[in-house]
């Protein structure tokens, strides 16, 4: 099991490490994260109670072929899409955001590194390390969270339209 207190020191350390970048791509993974648990949520829990309920307000009409009843249906499928895809442009602009969090830290150390060796002259080993380090840092933060939650992001995308379809059938005229 994770010891709390590593963990804290670690972050700490990246974030020492990395500069305020890596703490704002950190605070974007963490609101990316939330997002993620908050869909799962959702789709595994509210969804189904959602499904049934709007299934059982279509099948308590007794009129299903008109142009009113279609209208009807479509709005409860509208309903539903509204529900399964609410966050969805959050999370889809925090996926690429976190990269490019990583790569503004990574010019910021480069800058470093070039002050550094403008200032002494010259360009020693040691002078460059602190800016490399920096930099290298905010590029694998900015990129670890991002491929995080490439996969989540996707899933809830497709499932979405599949449960959407899904829906659909099941309201039949």
């Amino acid at each position: 099991m994770f010891d709390n207190i590593a963990l804290y020191h670690a972050v700490s350390e990246l974030i020492r490490g990395g500069g305020t970048f890596v703490f704002w791509i950190f605070a974007s993974g963490v609101l990316m994260w939330a997002l993620i648990l908050e869909r799962y949520l959702f789709f595994f829990g509210v969804l189904p109670k959602l499904s049934k309920r709007l299934n059982d307000q279509w099948n308590s009409r007794k009129d299903h072929t008109s142009w009113c009843a279609r209208q009807i249906r479509q709005m409860l499928v509208s309903k539903a899409n509204a529900a399964m895809t609410s966050n969805f442009p959050l999370m889809q602009v925090l996926v690429p955001l976190s990269p490019l969090l990583g790569l503004v830290g990574t010019v910021s150390g480069m800058l470093e590194v070039f002050d550094s060796m403008s200032l002494r002259g010259s360009a020693d080993a040691r002078t460059m390390a602190s800016g490399v380090s920096h930099a290298m840092i905010c590029t694998m933060t900015g990129l670890a969270v991002s491929i995080s939650g490439l996969y989540p992001v996707h899933y809830f995308r497709t499932r979405a339209r599949r449960e959407t379809e899904l829906l659909s059938d099941k309201l039949s005229f």
